[in-house]
């Protein structure tokens, strides 16, 4: 975690935003609690999910509608592949950095056409995480 408080000084979650007596009403709610890291994660200047689950889906969806806000979407299975390389010594830092930059530079949550696939609905992207039919302005006229 230190690296990367160092690589990034402004990373904040709601903890670090607010003082403890301003999150204490919502410390049992969790549905409030969720709605401060969506808010977080909507305004922040980019935002790499660490999960793929609903919630990240959703912010994905908004910050593309709100005009492609930068968000990495990790390639997950590389960046464990990588993470050990340089562990067992294979790699060194500036590899590994350089290849999970690499690997990422057009992850970031640029326009695309929305995944549909005939009869395997679960297959496709979720209308939320590309909602592309709000965004026709983009597509041009």
């Amino acid at each position: 975690m230190t690296s990367l408080k160092e690589a990034f000084p402004n990373l904040v979650k709601k903890d670090t935003l607010l003082e403890p007596s301003e999150l204490d009403p919502f410390r049992n709610h969790s549905n409030q609690m969720a709605a401060l890291d969506y808010y977080v994660s909507i305004e922040s200047d980019i935002f790499v999910p660490t999960y793929r689950g609903n919630m990240a889906k959703l912010v994905e969806g908004h910050r593309r509608y709100l005009g492609f806000k930068k968000t990495i979407l990790l390639d997950t299975k590389l960046v464990v592949k990588l993470i050990d390389q340089y562990k067992n010594g294979t790699i060194s830092w500036n590899q590994f950095s350089t290849s999970v930059k690499s690997a990422h530079e057009d992850s970031v949550g640029n326009p695309t056409t929305r995944l549909v696939v005939p009869g395997k609905p679960k297959e496709e992207d979720y209308f939320y995480t590309n909602p592309q039919e709000c965004l026709s302005i983009v597509d041009g006229p």
